[in-house]
């Protein structure tokens, strides 16, 4: 079995507002089904130790998150080599339900920005209202970053994960740079 190789080998950009760092290979898995079926939560929480999320949230804890993505998906994130066993322990809890389970690991890129300006870089590119009284750690988007679609949530203070299809990696990697380059601060954050 070949090694799993990143979009962009581990790409980082570093700048005195934020840095932009590309995570590498992370383990993905999209589930797809009646989020409110006992069958669909059990197999979560059997899976990956994690309830599904209210609607625009992501739930994190020892290393696997789940994201909620729409009325009937959610993404799993779990480390990379975990995925094999995780979608089989989903598949099995699933078993007579409605419902799909999907490894999309390797369609996906995915971004750390962190630093003091990480939440106004995001701002720069996506419609999102990024205040601090509206976007909080633990608060997950599907959206756009500038002109793909992307998802993004904060597992901390001033770090924001971002997930993209492999195919625009290098895009969503430069505008962030753009967004993230020393001079360009806007301020409207501040503390």
């Amino acid at each position: 079995m070949s090694d799993p190789v990143s979009a962009l080998k581990n790409a980082t950009y570093v700048a005195d507002i934020a840095e932009i760092k590309e995570v590498g290979p992370v383990g993905m898995i999209t589930l797809r089904g009646d989020l409110a079926s006992k069958p669909v939560q059990k197999a979560c929480m059997t899976a990956a130790g994690l309830k599904i999320p209210q609607q625009r949230h992501c739930f994190t804890q020892d290393g696997n998150s789940i994201a909620w993505m729409s009325p009937d998906e959610v993404l799993i994130i779990c480390a990379y080599d975990d995925v094999a066993a995780m979608l089989g322990k989903l598949n099995n809890a699933l078993k007579g339900s409605h419902a799909l389970a999907a490894n999309v690991s390797d369609a996906r890129a995915v971004f750390d920005v962190s630093g003091p300006s990480a939440r106004e870089v995001m701002a720069k590119l996506a419609p999102v209202d990024l205040d601090p009284s509206q976007f909080t750690a633990g608060m997950f988007r599907r959206t756009r970053i500038a002109q793909v679609p992307a998802a993004f949530w904060m597992p901390q203070e001033d770090m924001f994960r971002v997930i993209c299809f492999r195919s625009v990696a290098q895009y969503v990697f430069d505008v962030l740079g753009v967004a993230a380059q020393p001079g360009s601060e806007v301020g409207v954050f501040r503390r």
